[in-house]
């Protein structure tokens, strides 16, 4: 735990810039615990300001788009639950979320994600999102060619309507689904290589790559929020790829 001392005044006025300064938005508020606020015949005493909530607990919003049918209700349920429940999702009407904690080099990061409908009539509502997201998966179904076709539309609607600076990923959803295979790997490599966004391949029965996915995401905006002037910049590609090494056959079909 971190803490930072300084004197009253202070430890105030830099709780308050913390929370109102920085391009990032907080999870946590400040809580009237964490300062003690000195009598006015105290006003040199020195207090112990936590910090942790505060530097290291970033809101960073996360937007699951895609077309209809891909597979983006499960892909959470299976990031946030660790299960997958067949046929009990209904095509997604408006948008919902929740919030996941993750926890990246001793640092915790609060991910609100949303759940996007993918179909037409509800394109103006996830749009009005776009403006707010520090990040984007992209998601399409491997045995869809469909879904496939229409990610440089959903591309092209990032473009305009979300910041320059968020993180996009595509994912190839329901890779264990192999024998009914309508996108080939590379296909998917190539587009990603084509918009410079990082690429991998998901199940959300299986869970393979699904907290890969959501950690690298998480990993990169928690180093765009507190990384420090010495620190090499974080490589969200290498990291994927280096990750997949890791788990060897079980990170592809």
């Amino acid at each position: 735990m971190t803490f930072l001392s300084a004197p009253t005044s202070l430890a105030i006025e830099f709780a308050q810039l913390l929370l109102t300064g920085c391009s990032v938005r907080f999870s946590t508020p400040l809580r009237n615990s964490e300062i003690l606020t000195p009598s006015p015949s105290d006003t040199n005493k020195r207090i112990m300001v936590e910090v942790t909530d505060i530097l290291f607990s970033p809101r960073c919003d996360t937007i699951l788009v895609g077309d209809s049918g891909v597979g983006k209700t499960s892909l959470l349920v299976q990031f946030d639950q660790g299960k997958f429940i067949p046929g009990s999702f209904s095509a997604t009407v408006g948008i919902g979320f929740t919030n996941k904690v993750v926890t990246v080099d001793d640092v915790k990061v609060k991910l609100q994600i949303w759940d996007t409908a993918g179909q037409e009539r509800f394109r103006s509502v996830t749009h009005a999102y776009y403006r707010d997201a520090h990040a984007l998966l992209l998601l399409y179904d491997i045995t869809s060619r469909s879904s496939f076709d229409n990610i440089r539309a959903w591309l092209t609607e990032i473009h305009e309507y979300a910041q320059s600076d968020v993180v996009i990923m595509l994912l190839g959803n329901k890779a264990d689904m192999s024998s009914g295979r309508a996108i080939r790997r590379d296909e998917g490599e190539r587009l990603a290589r084509e918009y410079s966004v990082p690429f991998m391949e998901t199940s959300a029965m299986t869970g393979v790559n699904v907290e890969l996915a959501f950690t690298a995401v998480a990993k990169e905006l928690k180093h765009r929020a507190v990384q420090h002037p010495n620190e090499p910049k974080f490589q969200i590609h290498e990291y994927i790829e280096a990750q997949k090494e890791k788990s060897g056959c079980c990170s592809s079909f």
